[in-house]
């Protein structure tokens, strides 16, 4: 599978990543096993988890750590921070609750360091200095590598850039937040910012919880079976929605009459944006690891991308 940096730094990774989100969680060690042996194999190795994750906070740090056993070496690990194991309402990026975090982070992983530590949410009580200034002593002390932000407002990031450069402290490399072809926000302020600043832009729901991979098609709509028809976490009142379903379904046809799949577009489209870095995808089965990697061969031409901005209503 190719490979791309994220930003200008030297760390490259796979166009198709792994998000971890399931593992402890929907699915328990043993399928999570088979998941990171299937993605393994198939050359994955960015692997995407937070320590937030799991039925229980940090259980997918477990599962994960324990999946990947010896091949730690091989993939490059992204675990983020900054939201209390114990109560998702509580956010905190102080300096205190770093050092905290990371050793619990590379304890559960069963790993000396971390490829990229991200802060997960904002945290709006603690100035942004301190928060660098604790994860730059991350970056020199080894425990950390790199840094990235997810969930900021666009001039956060830039301000934490600039932060960085007036101090001498570690820079983010890259930046995640919601980006797909259903949402197409991040286009408006935060892609351009990371183009500019040479971040790297880790995209998540890029499927839309489920709804671009075809399993919803224009046919069986509200009909379909899945998380999004049982409203899991509210993820049917986010997405399934009068104007998304429409569009998927456009989409659907539009990709029929290409020869290609619903699936094949989400992923190649996103992978063909300039600033993306990696398509993480989660994943329950094997299955579904393969079909992601399959479906990231798609280069479409200009006159497919202008269809598809019609389409989506975004040009």
């Amino acid at each position: 599978m190719d490979k791309r940096q994220i930003g200008r730094s030297g760390l490259r990774v796979t166009t198709v990543g792994l998000g971890c989100n399931n593992f402890g969680w929907t699915i328990d060690q043993n399928a999570s096993n088979a998941v990171v042996a299937k993605a393994l194999d198939l050359g994955i190795n960015f692997f995407d988890t937070a320590d937030r994750y799991g039925t229980q906070g940090g259980d997918s740090e477990v599962v994960l750590g324990k999946a990947l056993g010896a091949r730690r070496k091989d993939i490059v690990l992204l675990s983020k921070f900054g939201v209390d194991l114990d109560n998702a309402r509580i956010r905190d990026s102080s300096r205190g609750y770093i050092m905290r975090a990371i050793d619990g982070s590379l304890r559960r992983l069963g790993t000396d360091w971390l490829d990229v530590y991200m802060i997960h949410w904002p945290d709006y009580g603690t100035p942004i200095e301190e928060t660098l200034r604790a994860l730059d002593d991350l970056v020199r002390d080894g425990k950390v590598r790199y840094i990235a932000c997810s969930n900021l407002e666009t001039w956060r990031i830039v301000d934490a850039l600039w932060t960085s450069r007036h101090h001498g402290y570690a820079s983010f490399i890259g930046a995640q937040t919601e980006y797909s072809l259903l949402n197409r926000g991040a286009e408006k302020d935060v892609i351009p910012a990371l183009a500019h600043y040479g971040l790297g832009f880790i995209p998540y729901f890029p499927l839309a919880s489920g709804l671009l991979t075809g399993k919803y098609s224009a046919r069986d709509g509200v009909d379909a079976q899945g998380r999004l028809k049982d409203n899991f976490l509210n993820l049917g009142n986010n997405f399934m929605t009068e104007r998304n379903l429409r569009v998927v379904g456009e989409l659907d046809a539009f990709c029929r009459a290409h020869g290609h799949t619903l699936l094949e577009l989400a992923i190649s489209w996103l992978a063909q944006q300039p600033t993306v870095a990696s398509v993480i995808c989660g994943a329950t089965k094997p299955a579904q690891i393969e079909q992601n990697v399959a479906a990231a061969g798609w280069v479409l031409s200009a006159e497919e991308l202008a269809e598809v901005d019609r389409i989506t209503g975004s040009n």
